[in-house]
This record gives C-alpha cells, sequence and structure tokens, in this order.
C-alpha cells in the first residue's frame, strides 16, 4: 500500500502487515468508545490510507461505514449525518474539519467525536482528536473482544450506507450488506483476471461505490494499492507508479483521446501518416485479440514494428503497465474504446449502480463488441422490464435505501430492482444503455428524444469537450457545447483569430460557423428532430465546486439548466 505525501513529494509505504495492524487499532479504539453493534460511523475525507484503515476498523468492529464526499459542502454532510445519526467523524484535512466544525455546533447535531487524519489542522474543541491519539485508545482492549466481534458480523449486517451522489432529488441511502460486497468478490473473481503482482492505483473517490468497491476487491486480492490524494494529479503520478490495473471514468480517456487527437492533427504529413498506418493494422490485429484468435504472422509483424514506434508511447503517458482497466459511470464511445484497445490498454467498459453493489455487466476477455457495456456478470440475472428498462435481481442488490421504504418499494416489483436506466440485450448478451428513463426529453412537437447517446456523440468529437441537450416541451432540440480548449487555441492560431480569453473566443462568428459547420457533419445520420438546431458555446467547462457536476465528473443536468436558464432562453427566443 502506498500513499503519496503532497507536503513532503514523497511516497509512504504500509507493508501487509502494518495494515492489518492500523485496521485492528482503529477497531479496537471504536470498541474503546463504546460503539454500538451495527452503528453508523462516517468518513468525510479525500482519498489516503487512513480512508482505508478507517472503513475497514468501522466494519471490524460491528460498525456500519458511512462515506462522505470529500467535496460536499456542510450542509450536504449535515443531511448524511443527521440521518444515520452518526457520532464518531473521521475526517480529512482543513477542509473537512472546517466544515464538521460548523456541523458540531449546531444545536441538533449528534457529533461527539471528530477523528483527524491530518496533523496539521489545528485542533478547536475538546470533541476533536488527532488519529494517531486515537489509535492510543484501544491499547486495553484485548484482542479476544475484537475477534469475538468479528466472528459474530453476519452476511446479513450491514457493511456500509453509501449516499448516492445525486444528479436529482435528494441523495438516498444505499444499504449494503457484507453478503452483498461478499458476492460482487465472488463473481468478479470469476470474471476478471487479477493477480497479486497488480498494482491498483486509488484516484476516483473512495466515497463512491466504483472505486471504494474496486480498491476493497483488490485488497482482498492482495493487490498493492496506491491512494492520489489530489486527482488533479493523475497524470503525473501515472508515470511515477506505472499501476497495472486502475477504474476510472470515461472523462479520463476521452480527454487523452482529444489531446492525442489535436497533437497528430498538426503533425507532419509523414507523421500523420505514420499514425494512421498504425491504427488501420492496429484495427486489423485488435479484431484478432478479440475474437481470441491467432493473428497471421506477417500482421503480428507489422503490429510489433507500429506498437514500437507509436503506441508504446502513448504507454508510457499512463506509465506503461496498466494490462486492463475497468470503465463506468458514463458513456465511452466504441471508437474511443477500441483506440485504447488497439493500443494495448484494453478499457473493460461495465456497468453497474451503487444500488448493485457497483458491477452489472462488463467487457469479457474475448467476443466484446463495442459500443455496448459488455455481458452480464455470473450470477447476476438482468431483463429488460416496460420502457425499456434494465431490471437487475442477485446476490449483490442492495437492501434498500435507509430511512425511506417508500423509495425502496418503487424501485423493486417482485424481487427485481427497477435500474431507472433504458437498455437493450442482444443475441450474444451485450448489454447496451440507451438512455436514462428520467431524462428522456418530449419535444412540444410529441417527439422522443434520448440525450444521453446524443451527448456522447458530439462529445466523440475532438473539438468538443461537454455538452448537454436541451428540447423537453420545446420546438426543436439546443445544446450547451463546451469545446475542447486546447483543440480550439489551436483552431484560433489556424484561423489568424485574435482574442482576449476564452469568453471572447467562443463568440467570434468564425468559431461559431465552424462549430456550425461540426454540428451539421456529426449529425449527418440523425432524424431531423433529434439533431441540434441551435448551441451555444460556453467559455469554460462545468464545474464541481459549483455543484455542476458530481464528484465521480457526472453533469448535474437540473443545476447546469437552471444555472444557464438565460443563456437556453435566447436559443428559443424569435429570431
Amino acid at each position: 500500500m502506498g500513499y503519496f505525501d503532497h507536503k513532503e513529494s514523497t511516497w509512504e509505504y504500509y507493508s501487509w502487515r502494518e495494515f492489518g495492524t492500523l485496521t485492528r487499532k482503529v477497531a479496537r479504539s471504536l470498541l474503546a468508545l463504546g460503539i454500538k453493534p451495527q452503528e453508523n460511523v462516517s468518513i468525510f475525507s479525500q482519498n489516503m490510507p487512513e480512508w482505508t484503515f478507517a472503513d475497514l476498523g468501522i466494519i471490524l468492529a460491528g460498525g456500519v461505514s458511512v462515506p462522505i464526499y470529500a467535496t460536499n459542502t456542510a450542509n450536504q454532510a449535515k443531511y448524511i449525518l443527521q440521518e444515520t445519526g452518526v457520532r464518531f467523524l473521521f475526517v480529512g484535512d482543513e477542509e473537512q474539519y472546517r466544515k464538521a466544525n460548523e456541523i458540531y455546533e449546531t444545536a441538533d447535531s449528534l457529533i461527539k467525536k471528530i477523528i483527524v487524519f491530518d496533523e496539521e489542522v489545528t485542533l478547536e474543541n475538546n470533541a476533536s482528536f488527532y488519529f494517531t491519539e486515537f489509535m492510543q485508545w484501544g491499547e486495553k482492549v484485548p484482542d479476544e473482544e475484537l475477534n469475538r466481534k468479528i466472528n459474530g458480523i453476519k452476511k446479513e449486517d450491514l457493511t456500509t450506507i453509501i449516499y448516492t451522489s445525486g444528479t436529482t432529488g435528494i441523495p438516498k441511502g444505499v444499504m449494503l450488506s457484507h453478503g452483498n460486497f461478499n458476492q460482487a468478490f465472488r463473481i468478479h473473481d470469476l470474471r476478471l483476471k487479477i493477480m497479486k503482482e497488480d498494482h491498483s492505483l486509488a484516484f476516483l473517490p473512495l466515497s463512491h461505490i466504483f472505486e471504494r468497491a474496486w480498491t476493497m476487491y483488490a485488497l482482498y486480492s492482495g493487490v498493492t494499492v496506491s491512494y492520489l490524494k489530489d486527482p488533479k494529479m493523475i497524470s503525473q503520478t501515472l508515470k511515477e507508479i506505472k499501476p497495472t490495473v486502475m477504474c476510472s471514468v470515461p472523462r479520463l480517456y476521452q480527454k487523452a483521446f482529444h489531446a492525442i487527437q489535436t497533437k497528430i492533427d498538426h503533425s507532419p504529413p509523414m507523421r500523420k501518416k505514420i499514425f494512421r498506418n498504425a491504427l488501420r493494422i492496429g484495427k486489423k490485429y485488435n479484431e484478432y485479440r478479440r475474437t481470441g484468435e491467432k493473428p497471421p504472422f506477417l500482421l503480428h509483424s507489422s503490429y510489433f514494428i507500429f506498437d514500437k514506434l507509436v503506441f508504446n508511447k502513448i504507454r508510457k503517458a499512463f506509465g506503461g503497465k496498466l494490462r486492463f482497466m475497468p470503465c463506468a459511470g458514463a458513456p465511452l464511445s466504441g471508437e474511443i474504446t477500441e483506440f485504447f484497445h488497439i493500443i494495448g490498454m484494453p478499457v473493460l467498459i461495465g456497468y453497474g449502480l451503487t444500488e448493485t453493489c457497483a458491477t452489472v455487466s462488463v467487457f469479457p476477455d474475448t467476443g466484446y463488441k463495442f459500443g455496448t457495456v459488455g455481458t452480464i456478470m455470473p450470477e447476476v440475472e438482468v431483463k429488460i422490464g416496460p420502457e425499456n428498462e434494465i431490471w437487475v435481481r442477485g446476490k449483490t442488490v442492495m437492501e434498500g435505501y435507509y430511512k425511506k421504504p417508500e423509495e425502496t418499494q418503487k424501485v423493486f416489483e417482485e424481487g427485481w430492482f427497477k435500474t431507472g436506466d433504458a437498455g437493450k440485450l442482444d443475441e450474444e448478451g451485450n448489454l447496451t444503455i440507451t438512455d436514462r428513463i428520467k431524462d428522456l426529453m418530449k419535444t412540444s412537437n410529441g417527439k422522443y428524444v434520448a440525450p444521453q447517446p446524443l451527448e456522447a456523440l458530439l462529445t466523440n468529437d475532438n473539438y468538443i469537450e461537454n455538452a448537454i441537450l436541451i428540447g423537453d416541451d420545446k420546438p426543436y432540440v439546443t445544446a450547451l457545447v463546451v469545446p475542447n480548449f486546447d483543440a480550439l487555441k489551436d483552431l484560433a492560431h489556424t484561423l489568424n483569430v485574435k482574442y482576449q480569453n476564452f469568453e471572447d473566443l467562443v463568440k467570434k462568428s468564425s468559431i461559431i460557423e465552424f462549430y456550425e459547420s461540426k454540428l451539421e457533419q456529426i449529425q449527418k445520420s440523425l432524424a431531423g428532430f433529434e439533431k441540434v438546431k441551435k448551441f451555444t458555446l460556453l467559455p469554460q467547462d462545468f464545474n464541481m465546486q459549483l455543484g455542476e457536476l458530481t464528484p465521480t465528473l457526472k453533469v448535474r443536468r437540473q443545476v447546469v439548466l437552471t444555472r444557464f436558464s438565460e443563456l437556453i432562453e435566447k436559443m428559443y427566443a424569435y429570431r
């Protein structure tokens, strides 16, 4: 286990023995505090080893771990803490401690202890303690007492309550049991080929089911895990630690793909030709790899040459050792997915929800189909219900929503969990997500438009970083478009456009005309009612701090639509 210390600019390491000792120390200290069976204990922190020590320590002590996103506001955190009745709260650094104190000082707070990971934080009250001090409280708790607690844990006991980040509505606490996690690990063993020699990088928020379940599975499998506190340092960190496996969201691969495309677009003709030939040969070679067949000798030899000349250089930007990368959370186009397979970085597209303890489907080793989210995991059942809704049944499906029996009842029917996502299964068992049912738009002309596939189509282009479609109860479809600013700067240079800043640049007539032409080209194959008729270029990307993105970089559609309501109305104003 490794952790990058940003203050010292060095990596700290923990052996498996130290990992086990520290986790048990957390559990014993919680027992010394008088933790009750199945009591909720919360973690409000960025990624760091202490996060996992606390998480597993809570579980070993018979408690229920309640993670909170490090970027949550005090009000968002307070909602979770109050609903779950948390007495003991672990926090990361100054930012979370300040918010925790704000909550602690309210009259209705139940918090009794705030345990701070970062010892550079100045403690402000008698309820606050450093993690190192907390770890000493359990020294007098005998191992036999802790072992009794561990041996008394049942598969139906809760492991965690994970609050959905909430692209819409009030967050709901998803209750996941030990049985859910045990089954998730079991079916991943059946599907994935993970090894003790592997090295995983945890850079997505551990508060989210994807990174949380993946990191727990990696540790369960004996894999070395490195923790990245600041996701903005991902590029540098990949080159430093050279992970072999890593879960991620599509945004990482979209940005990398667009950066590569921009670089190639501005390369000398000979380099462009080499790159195109490399992709052409790589595509043929990867088709043999995809089907599990042996490629012909000449094709193998050609691929080997291009791999050394072209693909190896791209892989080195990701550390050069990645064997496979589970990817989920949002659509990633088949074209981008295939590109990474071609260059020898298999992105395993999957699908899952917090409510299903992560993975429902994922690419198999061979026979996967680009543009889908893979085949159904072993011992998980999926069927397509009314309105093409994906229904899931199996031992990984949640126990329900915490203190929300009515909400729980709404999403279950005869033992099936109704995901809210629309999709289809083909004859080979590949699952395709067609849209989020609640996001389905109906124009004032009565036409139904699924925004997510169309947004994915737009963002597949090198010049578009993000896009949100609008059309519900409107006469036609419009879009808020975030340009790929690196590509946009190069475009402005090529067109000899002078500008002061991006706000100025996106209003230039030549830039708008370029994007009009670009959208017309992208949308050629769409039905007339699906096409974006008008658009507005935004001078900056959507922002997590403004609530426009979830911590896993999903766009909060309603927040964006509200914030940019005036711009949207202008696109429907009579001209």
